[in-house]
């Protein structure tokens, strides 16, 4: 099969022999592939390489035989973004989030979307904690795995001023006071659910620091349940994602 013309972000790039790569990206409409470059470690070949780095947006032209696939080609169609510190690594989640629940080979128009919706907001310098958690959300949605933000598992409205945890099938469960459970720190306030549902601006909201970190703990057990219980090497990286703290 051959792919021309194809735009398309660089998830991963790995040295492979003496003078090649492998390198995962996100196609418009082929989804997540592994190529083979060939040859482009050598002194020559610096401008292709460059286009190859993590980040870049650039348009392929590639031969598909069998897993991987062959790239014959490769143009940079913009300057990948420059970031530096705690947004580097959120990049690195959000390429490692794709990299291990996007399969190969099935075209996910609606993921490209959300990772350049991500990417630009990387780039642009937006509140960390909530480009992650707009993304995580946009990601589950576009590989089947999404649920309403603005009801709970069964179908009543989020409340803003309870708490919920958030069950990978079922969707958000309102915590009840009365079970006698002290540890709500895996919950979700009902106005950061409904926030992300609306897809606010942070700014614009009326979100604080507790209603960001509970809405990162509810929804890590719900990545990790289709990440199959295996965690993230950035994970590891961070720590904990709560000390991305919001930026005005």
């Amino acid at each position: 099969m051959r792919i021309a013309g194809e735009p398309a972000f660089v998830l991963h790039t790995r040295p492979w022999r003496e003078s090649s790569l492998l390198v995962e990206v996100l196609g418009a409409s082929h989804g997540r592939l592994g190529l083979l470059a060939r040859g482009v470690q050598g002194p020559k070949r610096h401008v292709l390489r460059a286009a190859l780095q993590p980040l870049q947006y650039l348009r392929i032209d590639a031969v598909q035989r069998g897993e991987l696939a062959q790239l014959r080609a490769a143009e940079a169609l913009d300057a990948a973004p420059r970031l530096a510190g705690e947004a580097t690594l959120a990049a690195f989640y959000v390429n490692e989030l794709v990299l291990r629940l996007a399969p190969r080979g099935d075209p996910q128009p609606d993921l490209f979307v959300a990772y350049a919706r991500s990417r630009a907001r990387l780039g642009a310098g937006a509140p960390l904690a909530w480009t992650l958690r707009r993304f995580e959300r946009d990601l589950l949605q576009a590989l089947g795995f999404g649920f309403d933000c603005a009801v709970d598992g069964d179908g009543l409205a989020i409340d803003p001023a309870a708490r919920y945890r958030i069950d990978p099938e079922y969707g958000p469960r309102r915590l009840l006071r009365d079970r006698g459970r002290d540890d709500r720190s895996d919950a979700a306030t009902g106005r950061a659910l409904l926030a992300l549902a609306a897809d606010e601006d942070l700014a614009a909201s009326a979100l604080d620091a507790d209603d960001l970190a509970g809405l990162r703990r509810a929804l890590r057990p719900v990545l990790t349940y289709h990440l199959g219980g295996r965690g993230l090497k950035s994970w590891e990286l961070l720590g904990e994602l709560g000390r991305l703290a919001p930026r005005a």
